[in-house]
């Protein structure tokens, strides 16, 4: 589709659309009736033959010709050089003016043959009217001029030097050609109107297009516009969220030195206990039963150190997901298995083993599952038997969801909004950052977490995956 230049005023751009556009369609219509008139020369060369033998005999019995020559004869010779020059313009130059004219002057012609033809007959002069409106396809005014001035310029030459050829008798009348030029002119003003009709109707809709092309350009460079705002908007959002995110982990920074503080203050006291053991009584460190106790303390909190350093790295580090084939029961007891144990709390997996293998990246949906696990774990109350639930279903077309589900104390309605946000924690110990590492996992994946929870009455954390980010294995 073409468009308006830019330098043009929208005005002055529309007029000149507007009329490239009439031109374009008007070529198309003038060719068409060019090779609609190429066929009806060929029938009319065929029906003028018919004419010749069946009719011509009859309607000339009893006259005498001019020129002794057979009504077939002529019928096919001046049919052959009637329809020759209007064909072959057709095919070599379509919807030229020359060709609208050679087509105009050809049936005025072929008027004239058939008029002569039926001797006369008045019934044949209304070719004249019916090859005038099918030249009205063209919607040119002068074709119409063309032909009735061959029509007339014959009517008035045959009328002078053979009058039965035209009208059937031998003295028409003075008057007689005057008749026939007024019907003729009556036509053409009909048809020129008519013509001129169309012509504006045309126009108005090349008008109407060219609006419509001008909007359909606006909209586009709307859409083009927006697409490139959002665009930067995606970019921004993107550099606010690593900004945030660095901001985060510089608050966390202080977080982490406190949190670290205490389990390394432990491990320095428990080696400073067993630094001074070994150099007092080395024998005695195995009967010591402080050794064991230190040894255990030493672990249990370089352990903690080593947990928080990890949720620090899997916060600020982004790892796209490498999806595979995973079967989800086998991921569920293996996060299970890592989880601690605690006395009077059950973990059941409750994922089907017929479920369809999703793809997933194992090791960061793993560490999903341990995180809502181990949390859903803590949250039973001291001294209280609970159950902790994994449940999943999905299908090969339909969206996934994963369910982890407690039966503990809840979360209270005012902590609910806020423990997906980074750094937010209820713990006593803990950087507050599983919960969002948990969440942000999960959008990588293309999915969502809620959380449904009561009082009291233990909390669901709910994960939908999209078909498209978890599908069926091959």
């Amino acid at each position: 589709m073409s468009q308006v230049p830019e330098e043009a005023s929208p005005k002055g751009g529309l007029k000149e659309r507007a009329a490239l556009l009439l031109s374009e369609h008007l070529a198309k219509v003038r060719s068409r009736t060019d090779q609609l008139f190429a066929w009806l020369m060929l029938v009319q060369w065929g029906l003028a033959i018919l004419v010749a033998v069946l009719w011509s005999p009859r309607a000339w019995a009893g006259r005498t010709l001019l020129v002794d020559v057979p009504f077939v004869h002529t019928a096919v010779a001046l049919g052959a050089v009637f329809a020759f020059v209007p064909i072959t313009l057709a095919r070599l130059r379509p919807g030229a003016a020359l060709t609208r004219h050679a087509v105009a002057v050809s049936q005025a012609l072929w008027a004239a043959l058939f008029v002569h033809l039926s001797g006369g007959r008045i019934e044949a002069h209304f070719h004249v009217f019916a090859s005038l409106a099918l030249l009205a396809l063209y919607r040119d005014p002068r074709v119409l001029f063309s032909s009735s001035a061959a029509v007339l310029v014959d009517l008035a030459l045959r009328g002078a030097w053979w009058p039965e050829s035209v009208y059937g008798v031998a003295d028409p009348g003075r008057w007689r050609l005057l008749e026939h030029a007024l019907w003729i002119a009556a036509l053409d003003v009909v048809l020129v109107y008519s013509c001129r009709g169309m012509w504006r109707e045309q126009r108005e809709v090349a008008v109407r297009r060219v609006e419509l092309e001008l909007a359909r350009e606006r909209e586009g460079a709307k859409a083009r516009e927006l697409d490139r705002a959002l665009r930067e908007l995606g970019g921004f959002q993107e550099h606010l969220i690593r900004v945030e995110k660095l901001a985060a982990v510089g608050q966390l920074a202080a977080s982490v030195g406190h949190e670290l503080r205490n389990p390394l203050a432990a491990v320095r006291n428990a080696h400073a206990y067993l630094s001074r053991k070994m150099a007092r009584d080395p024998a005695g460190m195995a009967e010591d039963p402080r050794v064991s106790q230190f040894m255990g303390v030493m672990e249990r909190e370089l352990n903690a150190c080593a947990k928080i350093i990890s949720d620090l790295l899997d916060f600020a580090r982004e790892r796209p997901p490498a999806l595979q084939p995973c079967p989800l029961r086998p991921l569920v007891d293996e996060a299970i298995g890592v989880v601690p144990q605690r006395e009077g709390v059950r973990i059941i997996n409750g994922v089907p083993e017929s479920l369809p293998v999703p793809n997933l990246d194992k090791e960061q949906f793993r560490q999903v599952l341990v995180n809502l696990v181990q949390n859903a774990v803590e949250a039973m109350p001291p001294g209280r038997d609970g159950v902790v639930s994994v449940l999943a279903e999905g299908g090969e077309a339909g969206p996934w969801c994963v369910r982890v589900v407690d039966d503990g104390a809840g979360i209270p309605p005012d902590v609910l909004p806020k423990i997906f946000e980074p750094l937010f924690t209820t713990k006593t110990r803990g950087t507050g950052l599983g919960l969002a590492i948990v969440a942000n996992m999960v959008q990588r994946h293309g999915g969502t977490i809620s959380v449904r929870s009561e009082a009291g009455r233990g909390s669901e954390f709910v994960i939908q995956l999209p078909a498209s980010a978890a599908a069926q294995a091959a």
